[in-house]
């Protein structure tokens, strides 16, 4: 006989993946890496070091960042790490569900709780159970919602709306915003207690415009792919990279993306310009020296024989015709790191196999 109370049994839609929802609660592995996580910036390497620290944690965390910076794929990079990356990868934008059904989305409802609740249908808190659910763009979330937030983050339980059954659910809690909650919680736009719940852990994902030389490595890489994808040949003109370099992309690397994807596939001309890409050229009046300009020089070639030879240290020196003692040299002197260009450490910042 089941002895198990109601409050406490798991129902069986949990039990069975063949039940969760296909769309949004489909299981996400490591999959391949992302090109969008490269980064040779101080700060970019500081994130990636955390996402492998914290990875196998079931700790909540908090990422936060400007609109385009990636802190989706940061998520999904904790989670294709993790032990449950097996499991639900479930995320949910906040900022794009109606105050009235966000709760319902989240929670669940019995049939009849509300006008237009014709079944019962468990919310995607349960449907993630045993995996992640990342919500983005938490300060959209209204304070009395929060209330209902705290509560699960609290118990781990979820119950649906207009019922009185509360189902034990597992799963790890990634928030992310791009506003300043410091500011939300002094406005009484955020509660305090619902912040410290969240942010046990805090991951601060820099703009672009102050990532260096990473414009240039993630430009590299977009382009690389949509040549594949398109079956093109093309490569950056020398003013498109100074382009690049200079200009602030207020859409941070999501619009560096887009960019180069609308470049590789309507340029005219093997060279993509700056026009290409939509941006205007650097003026001339912003001539570097020689030094500045031996060292861009150094950096594009590194860079390239790099993205070529996916990180492969010999391989590149061959292609550069020079000694691996010198390419590391090189590598040491330009702040490039070789490790950044292998598939393994561009979604995690993983060691690889290459030498």
């Amino acid at each position: 006989m089941d002895t198990e109370s109601p409050q406490t049994r798991r129902p069986s839609v949990l039990q069975d993946p063949k039940h969760r929802d296909g769309r949004r609660g489909r299981a996400a592995g490591p999959g391949p890496p992302s090109a969008e996580m490269l980064g040779n910036a101080s700060a970019m390497r500081q994130v990636l070091a955390m996402i492998n620290r914290v990875a196998k944690a079931r700790t909540t965390l908090l990422v936060q960042g400007e609109t385009g910076t990636g802190k989706e794929l940061v998520a999904k990079a904790i989670h294709a790490q993790s032990d449950r990356r097996d499991r639900p990868f479930v995320p949910i934008d906040c900022g794009a569900i109606p105050e009235t059904l966000l709760e319902a989305e989240l929670f669940g409802h019995e049939k009849g709780a509300y006008t237009g609740a014709h079944i019962e249908r468990w919310g995607l808190l349960a449907l993630a159970d045993g995996g992640t659910v990342f919500l983005d763009e938490i300060s959209e979330v209204k304070l009395p919602l929060q209330v209902k937030l705290l509560r699960f983050l609290q118990e781990r339980e979820v119950g649906r709306i207009g019922g009185r059954e509360r189902v034990k659910v597992d799963v790890r809690v990634i928030a992310a915003t791009n506003r300043d909650l410091g500011a939300e919680m002094e406005a009484g736009r955020f509660r305090c207690d619902l912040y410290y719940r969240i942010a046990v852990i805090t991951l601060k994902l820099p703009p672009l415009r102050e990532r260096g030389e990473d414009a240039i490595l993630l430009a590299n890489a977009f382009l690389e792919e949509y040549c594949q994808q398109h079956r093109r040949w093309l490569r950056f003109s020398d003013e498109a990279l100074a382009a690049v370099r200079r200009y602030p992309w207020p859409g941070n690397v999501r619009e560096l993306k887009s960019a180069v994807e609308r470049a590789a596939l309507l340029a005219e001309s093997h060279r993509i310009t700056p026009g290409d890409l939509g941006i205007e050229p650097v003026p001339a009046a912003g001539v570097l020296t020689w030094k500045e300009a031996r060292a861009q020089a150094a950096r594009e070639i590194l860079v390239n024989a790099l993205l070529r030879t996916t990180g492969n240290v010999s391989l590149a020196a061959q292609a550069l015709a020079i000694s691996r003692a010198t390419l590391h040299e090189l590598l040491r002197r330009y702040r490039v790191s070789a490790q950044d260009f292998r598939p393994a450490s561009r979604a995690t910042g993983g060691r690889n196999e290459h030498p």
